[in-house]
């Protein structure tokens, strides 16, 4: 028998399987990346959005996108826990600019018959009003920059509610970079000042936050995993949380994002989970 008559075939076989294996994620990559891209004549780039800290709208939005976002969290205050859930909604009116709706409530639990009087009240914490413009988005360089800001009217808790309705504001500018690097991989930079004011006292407080994030996203899908550095500068005090996190396709028009929290300095909490339902009704292009 000739072992080589035989051999040539398989490994053939093998070799031209490896080759077309890899032309094919190469290709669920270049299509999905095609399809975000391309489809319209209006430029846009292809960015993982971090799950946490999330963008107004996509950067490069274009007219007609909207979106809905559920959220729900819980965290560890070392004395009780406290739980978080938004509604928001974000829509492109014209092209590049998008703009953003959110209530976001927050609710607590004792920890081993805490003293009620010793935990915050429950609340809706405010009316969140945004808008982002994105002002740069290159495809050869897969690069895209925005600009962005956020009203929030900070409301009264449940036990006071209405005692003012609006007890202050807070006023947040920021800017986005973002770069996605060959087809995979993503980064991206969300930064800017948040400044409170107390509307009774008139007190403004500064805080700096720089959010940076970095994803990997699977071949050919719209799931990833990454990791976002949700970092706060106030005064003299640095903290940060680390949040590993994941998305997952539910069905064209369905995500679910999962994050988890890990504080570097445990002065006020521990650790905290987060999951985030996300749906986008069908757009068509303008």
């Amino acid at each position: 028998m000739n072992i080589k008559k035989i051999l040539m075939p398989l490994l053939f076989l093998a070799s031209s399987t490896c080759v077309l294996a890899q032309i094919t994620n190469a290709t669920k990559d270049s299509l999905y990346i095609e399809e975000v891209e391309l489809h319209h004549e209006l430029p846009k780039v292809l960015h993982a959005e971090p799950l946490y800290i999330d963008l107004i709208r996509d950067l490069g939005a274009r007219k007609g996108e909207k979106e809905w976002n559920i959220g729900f969290g819980m965290t560890d205050k070392l004395k009780f826990d406290e739980y978080e859930a938004l509604v928001e909604y974000e829509w492109a009116p014209i092209n590049r600019l998008g703009f953003e709706v959110e209530l976001p409530f927050t609710f607590h639990s004792d920890i081993n018959g805490t003293p009620k009087d010793s935990m915050p009240s429950n609340k809706l914490n405010s009316i969140k009003l945004a808008t982002q413009w994105s002002f740069f988005v290159n495809e050869k360089i897969a690069t895209s920059m925005a600009i962005g800001y956020i009203n929030e009217f900070e409301l009264s808790d449940f036990r006071n509610f209405g005692k003012p309705f609006i007890k202050g504001n807070v006023y947040n500018p920021f800017l986005v970079v973002a770069k996605r690097w060959g087809n995979n991989f993503h980064s991206l930079i969300y930064t800017g000042p948040m400044i409170e004011q107390n509307f009774k006292t008139n007190h403004f407080h500064t805080t700096y936050d720089i959010n940076t994030s970095f994803h990997y996203m699977i071949t050919g899908t719209r799931n990833f995993v990454g990791i976002e550095l949700n970092k706060t500068i106030n005064k003299k005090d640095f903290d940060m949380t680390i949040r590993p996190q994941m998305r997952l396709e539910i069905t064209n028009q369905t995500m679910l994002g999962i994050v988890t929290g890990i504080p570097i300095a445990r002065e006020n909490q521990r650790f905290s989970a987060f999951i985030r339902l996300i749906w986008e009704p069908l757009h068509r292009p303008k």
